[in-house]
């Protein structure tokens, strides 16, 4: 496997910074409003095509069982990524469809604009996690509305360490007085803004100071 990462790496690398650049008496529900549209369940179909694209992308996932956990959460379509040729910290359950367009940013635009701006290959992706039932945090207006991360359609990135042993942090470089620093931040955050249909920075609020929010819905909100 790490022949093969290797190759690719030094193949793919070189060529892909260019890419980069929600009748009757009304009655009020218990369970949190889901007005959004990345609470919609994936179909059998869609599942199906995500799973087959993981598999062309020659990576190592477990494919979990769909379960309702909670008023408005639940895993449908979700997978746990193995292997997918970096290693990816607190990564737990995530929808086939967020998975799959982590992978190819993660490939596409943090690994090849690690390599050329900063000089060094990347070594891991620091995830805050993926998967929690819980409501929207840090928006007055949104407080009664499930997170993407309740059925698992988010992940929240804190941070890179790289191959040199550097670890470059959202909380601490997204400022960074190091233009370098900073480029590579504003770079991988628009490439993630092509990808996800939601991306959330230090930019948007204080509660995302620390990380950048991905989420795989049709939102096309990037901040």
């Amino acid at each position: 496997m790490r022949r093969s990462n290797n190759l690719w790496f030094r193949t793919i690398v070189p060529i892909a910074l260019v890419t980069l650049a929600g009748c009757g008496r009304a009655v009020r529900p218990s369970a949190p409003r889901q007005t959004r549209p990345n609470l919609s369940v994936p179909s059998n179909r869609e599942t199906a095509q995500c799973l087959a694209d993981l598999r062309e992308l020659h990576v190592s996932f477990q494919v979990l069982p769909d379960r309702e956990t909670g008023p408005g959460c639940g895993l449908n379509g979700a997978v746990k990524l193995v292997d997918i040729g970096v290693p990816v910290a607190n990564l737990t359950a995530v929808r086939c469809g967020a998975a799959r367009a982590f992978i190819g940013w993660t490939r596409n635009a943090v690994a090849p604009a690690a390599y050329q701006m900063l000089g060094s290959e990347l070594a891991r992706v620091d995830s805050m996690g993926s998967y929690a039932c819980r409501n929207i945090v840090g928006s007055a207006r949104n407080t009664g509305r499930r997170s993407g991360h309740a059925i698992a359609n988010a992940i929240d990135v804190g941070g890179f360490v790289l191959k040199d042993g550097r670890r470059i942090t959202v909380l601490n470089d997204w400022n960074s007085p190091d233009p370098q620093v900073r480029q590579f931040l504003q770079t991988i955050h628009a490439s993630a803004c092509k990808r996800f249909g939601t991306v959330l920075s230090p930019d948007y609020n204080a509660a995302h100071r620390n990380h950048l929010h991905l989420e795989d819905d049709r939102a096309n909100f990037c901040r």
